[in-house]
């Protein structure tokens, strides 16, 4: 049988487990995977693209399971009363192929996206950073804020969206965090202004200049996470071209993230090598970093392995039969005999 976990049981599993509790175990599981960078099967994701969105499978396996991530970007959902990302995911076992476990990943993938930024910040900020400005406040932004602040320890949270409705729905979310000190800005570039942090969170498919080389100040991290596919960006090139860049798999950032507007011998830095010692992160206070985040599928086999984890621990999802449960394997067919026999006694 197959665990099935939906958006209710990792509601529940968050509830359970406690926010800041729920944040520190995903980090604690995408830093234990990526410390083993060479154990897996890898290959950048999958994607078909339309004029107004995006759909794609992310799939990766070490020796033991074998997972994959569906999931799609289409900013013009809102608009439809649905998500601008949707995603679902699964675990098999390597040695049979048999599915252990199927579950919701839009909920988890915000908790792994979010995740995932503070994993690389902790190679890549300033270990006294408290500050962050957060340019875009959609879907994600709550969870990058909780995620910085109750595990990194970010105390001071400028926030600016062009939709101010968006910033209103963000501020009032975070009243929940009375330790975190939330101003709303007037601009992005105000936000900006003195943040140790600066963290870029945007929807919009299109070359976008959501940061630009006069809001970058000497010593700021910058996690840019809305550039996720190609011909969307956030930062202007000169930003890049000012800051040492870190990415997550490097052949399909150079496809879809805000490096793509680089040339392809431009030095980037994968981020397993920083964790393992094999290359520098940041090597001084005035370093300019960025973190080039498109999201990679290891990340999602850690978010699926941890929701496994704590379901196991809580009891929770239910087990569904996806595949045929057969007393003779090779006879497939047997499920359609009780069918067949129940439609020819409806017919007499």
């Amino acid at each position: 049988m197959t665990r099935f976990i939906d958006v209710s049981a990792v509601s529940r599993l968050v509830g359970k487990t406690g926010v800041e509790t729920f944040f520190r175990g995903m980090v604690d599981f995408i830093e234990a995977d990526y410390r083993r960078w060479e154990a897996f099967d890898k290959c950048a994701r999958v994607a078909n693209h339309s004029e107004i969105g995006v759909i794609e499978l992310m799939p990766v396996a070490d020796q033991a399971q074998y997972g994959f991530k569906y999931v799609n970007g289409h900013p013009s959902n809102t608009a439809r009363g649905l998500p601008t990302v949707m995603a679902f995911g699964a675990l098999s076992d390597v040695e049979t192929g048999y599915p252990t476990l199927l579950s919701e990943l839009t909920l988890t993938t915000a908790f792994r996206t979010a995740a995932t930024s503070v994993f690389a910040a902790r190679q890549l900020a300033r270990p006294q950073s408290r500050s962050m400005a957060m340019i875009g406040n959609g879907a994600q932004s709550e969870f990058q804020a909780i995620a910085f602040h109750t595990v990194f320890g970010i105390d001071e949270l400028r926030i600016f969206d062009v939709d101010k409705n968006a910033t209103d729905k963000l501020a009032r979310h975070l009243m929940a965090f009375p330790n975190l000190k939330v101003i709303k800005s007037e601009s992005a570039s105000a936000a900006c202004e003195g943040a140790d942090i600066v963290t870029t969170v945007t929807a919009d498919k299109r070359w976008a200049t959501i940061l630009t080389a006069d809001m970058v100040e000497a010593g700021m991290h910058i996690n840019a996470v809305g550039g996720d596919c190609p011909g969307k960006t956030e930062l202007a090139k000169d930003v890049l071209d000012l800051s040492s860049i870190f990415v997550e798999f490097e052949p399909q950032s150079r496809v879809e993230g805000d490096i793509q507007q680089l040339p392809a011998d431009h030095r980037v830095t994968e981020i397993w090598r920083v964790l393992k010692g094999l290359e520098a992160g940041r090597e001084s206070d005035s370093e300019i970093t960025v973190f080039d985040s498109v999201g990679f599928a290891l990340e999602d086999f850690s978010a699926l392995r941890y929701l496994n984890h704590l379901a196991e621990l809580h009891s929770e999802g239910e087990t569904i039969e996806l595949v045929p449960t057969l007393d003779d394997p090779k006879d497939l067919f047997s499920l359609t005999v009780p069918a067949a026999a129940a439609l020819e006694q409806k017919a007499a």
